[in-house]
């Protein structure tokens, strides 16, 4: 497994924040280790055939947690034979999550069969129903104290079990005693998760992981800025697993996914990262690993610049970019830059290890860094000729 150092030959904005190492199942997040991608099941959990053949194309694609609803101890249950087939039937194996909502029976039953258990601070002991509530300090406390009291059968349970937890507070499902404390807030968020955080603490339960999420990627912005300052001050280092929910699709979906957890994760935070479409999980995947890749959090394949073109360039720029990606898309930490003419090739290349550059009409000339190797490669040879410069510089792997 690469280190984060090895991972990346490039420099991230900000030093990715310090955190303790949390196993869940033999996956390691935060610590040294890389920014993990993790998917979310969309099917029923008790469909036992169709979740554990999503949950093999999602590994496939590189999903390296997945999690599934777990709404009822019924539901939690089922990961044991969902395991037993991805073992059997797929050779697979990969940590499985239980996402809890309302059902504190569910909770203690997901501690039994799930590698992770996720708790929702904003319905897990309280509720949702609207209601304008007001606290003195005084009955506020009350408040919290049944809190502590709720929790700790459960919090004695996951240190028999031995299993991590995940502390993920919702945008869109905050309390009621949350919203008539802190009001409708990314303040709101951070505390609703740091009051299950300081009860967890005090009573010596730190194998945690915690997520602020909203579906607008300003709110999750500013949230998770707000919860990495308040982990600090409370000497707290949870590592933090970030994602946009509820982001749609398409379009919509990627970019909204990429300004909030790409934003985050350039400032240094972010330990593991979901992407949630409306589409198949497994398309997930891809743009994970993108967004880690452009913040140069995590690089698993071959970097590309290439120009928009213009009327100056002497190549179907589209085509052979799509040749060079198919033949070199797998040299992961290499760079290289194909441009459409001499006007910008060097200003623009100058970071890549490698160029590719319109000279002359049917003329390409490659580079090594800065340095002309060859000029005037015919264009029907030059893609060829780039992969034996590659390899003279000792950086070719074989798929």
């Amino acid at each position: 497994m690469n280190t984060p150092q090895e991972q990346s030959p490039f420099s991230a904005s900000k030093p990715r924040r310090k955190t303790r190492t949390v196993m869940v199942g033999g996956v390691g997040i935060g610590g040294d280790n890389p920014v993990r991608v993790q998917t979310m099941t969309n099917t029923d959990t008790l469909d036992i055939e169709g979740s554990a053949a999503q949950i093999a194309r999602c590994v496939e694609a590189g999903s390296e947690l997945v999690r599934l609803t777990t709404q009822t101890p019924r539901h939690a249950k089922a990961l044991e034979d969902i395991r037993k087939v991805l073992h059997n039937k797929y050779a697979i194996s990969v940590p499985l999550i239980a996402d809890i909502h309302f059902s504190p029976p569910a909770a203690f039953e997901a501690l039994k069969w799930a590698d992770k258990v996720r708790l929702n601070p904003g319905n897990l002991l309280d509720g949702k129903m609207f209601r304008d509530l007001d606290y003195s300090d005084e009955s506020y406390k009350k408040e919290i104290a049944r809190i502590e009291e709720g929790l700790m059968p459960f919090i004695d349970a996951a240190k028999k079990a031995g299993k991590p937890i995940r502390i993920g507070a919702n945008h869109g499902s905050l309390s009621d005693r949350i919203l008539g404390r802190y009001g409708d807030t990314p303040k709101g968020m951070v505390e609703s998760a740091m009051e299950y955080l300081r009860i967890f603490h005090k009573h010596g339960y730190d194998e945690i992981i915690v997520a602020m999420k909203a579906a607008d990627p300003l709110i999750m912005i500013e949230a998770n800025r707000l919860l990495a300052s308040m982990l600090s001050d409370e000497k707290m280092d949870y590592p933090i697993h970030l994602g946009v929910t509820e982001a749609g699709n398409a379009e919509d979906g990627r970019a909204k996914s990429t300004i909030g957890i790409g934003t985050i994760l350039l400032e240094g935070i972010g330990d593991t990262v979901r992407v949630s479409l409306t589409e198949d999980p497994e398309k997930e995947i891809p743009v994970c690993y993108a967004i880690l890749q452009a913040t140069r959090r995590r690089i698993t394949k071959t970097e590309f610049v290439s120009c928009p073109s213009c009327g100056r360039t002497l190549f179907n720029l589209e085509k052979v970019t799509n040749k060079i990606k198919e033949r070199m898309g797998h040299l992961k930490g290499v760079r290289i830059a194909i441009m459409g003419c001499i006007v910008n090739g060097l200003g623009e290349m100058a970071d890549a290890d490698f160029g590719y550059v319109g000279g002359k009409p049917g003329m390409v000339s490659l580079y090594w860094k800065k340095e002309l190797i060859k000029r005037d490669v015919a264009e029907a040879d030059a893609i060829e000729e780039l992969v034996e410069l590659i390899k003279s510089k000792n950086m070719w792997v074989e798929k």
